[in-house]
């Protein structure tokens, strides 16, 4: 994987018929010159800046802006669960969003961030009504595919948002996407584990053992993010010693990473596919007394991480943007039911570094 910028505000709108889309014996440092040197240089690895004008350069790269909603336009907007503060922010985005676009629009979800069948029945339950346009965030790339079919048999035009379906999946069952707009998740999982090898080295270690969890089997963002965080740790010679799924579920990760301290009592970094999970792991590292030798990443920004970041426990957390991402997908919808041409493929990924050092200057962030 070729070394690129770990860094773009590129607010960008992907759109087409359908989208896819070291060793034992490395002790943490103990004296106070050691820690100093464990203060890593964020801005070597990204430009903190995401949040400065986000909605503005969103609508930008929308232009030419659709006309406003008349106030008769409906949208659903299809959720993996309600259950994931994540989930929460993203649907105040989309709400508030709608009032002032001029659109109604009806979140619904499914009850876990695994309940692949009740995400497709609330699918299928908007599609039972008058909508001009869904929305749809798949829980993997197959669960809502049957949906779209039927959407597209009844013209309803379908909009995923960072997560889409599996390509050849689609293709075979004849669903189509008429707009997507993208996160990219690999840069996501690459630059969390570029800190954490960034971490390890400043703290004296050249190399040094990691993990990675990763969230639920065949979830396209989770697999994306493992495998950026497992290319950042190998550019920097870390161990892998070991890749588990998560499920997205904080007592999961707990009891993944109880057992890697017991197998790996050296291990020093562990990648999360998100914040849930990390939090889970720095409860178990608290249980066996080795916070302060593993350095624990996340992602997502959640409310708690942001606690968890100011009491000195998580260390860091990649932050995207899901309240303010409800307005550019809104406006993007508008730009399909108008006839814009989304012929364009662009490329949309907010994202920002929150660690211990700086997440004083992100409390606005949502």
């Amino acid at each position: 994987m070729k070394k690129r910028s770990l860094f773009f505000i590129g607010l960008l709108v992907v759109l087409c018929l359908f989208a896819l889309t070291g060793c034992g014996g490395n002790k943490p440092a103990a004296t106070d010159e050691a820690n100093m040197k464990e203060n890593v240089d964020v801005s070597k690895l990204v430009k903190n800046d995401a949040y400065t004008d986000i909605e503005k350069n969103i609508l930008k790269a929308l232009e030419p802006l659709p006309n406003m909603g008349d106030g008769k336009v409906k949208v659903g907007v299809v959720l993996p669960t309600l259950s994931n503060p994540f989930y929460v922010a993203s649907k105040a985005g989309y709400e508030d969003a709608a009032k002032t676009l001029g659109i109604q629009v009806e979140v619904v979800s499914g009850a876990k961030e695994d309940d692949v069948e009740g995400q497709l029945n609330a699918f299928k339950t908007l599609l039972s009504k008058d909508f001009n346009a869904i929305v749809i965030i798949p829980i993997n790339g197959m669960n809502l595919i049957s949906g779209v079919v039927e959407a597209n048999k009844i013209g309803v035009p379908i909009i995923s948002s960072g997560t889409t379906l599996n390509a050849a999946a689609a293709a075979e069952a004849g669903a189509k996407i008429a707009a997507h707009m993208s996160n990219n998740f690999t840069e996501q999982g690459h630059l969390a584990g570029a800190y954490i090898s960034e971490k390890i080295k400043a703290s004296g270690a050249q190399t040094a053992k990691v993990a990675v969890i990763e969230g639920l089997a065949g979830a396209s963002q989770g697999e994306a993010r493992r495998d950026g965080a497992v290319a950042a740790f190998k550019e920097a010679g870390m161990e892998v010693v070991a890749i588990q799924t998560g499920d997205w579920d904080r007592q999961k990760a707990y009891n993944i990473a109880s057992n890697l301290l017991q197998s790996n009592p050296d291990l020093r970094g562990i990648f999360c596919a998100n914040d849930t999970m990390a939090l889970g792991v720095v409860e178990a590292l608290k249980v066996a007394g080795k916070k302060d030798q593993v350095f624990v990443t996340g992602i997502d920004f959640l409310d708690e991480a942001r606690s968890s970041l100011k009491a000195g426990e998580l260390n860091a957390s990649v932050a995207m943007a899901p309240y303010i991402k409800g307005k550019g997908t809104l406006t993007l919808v508008l730009k399909v039911l108008q006839g814009h041409d989304i012929s364009q493929q662009n490329y949309w990924s907010p994202i920002a570094l929150i660690t211990q050092e700086n997440v004083n200057n992100y409390d606005d962030w949502k």
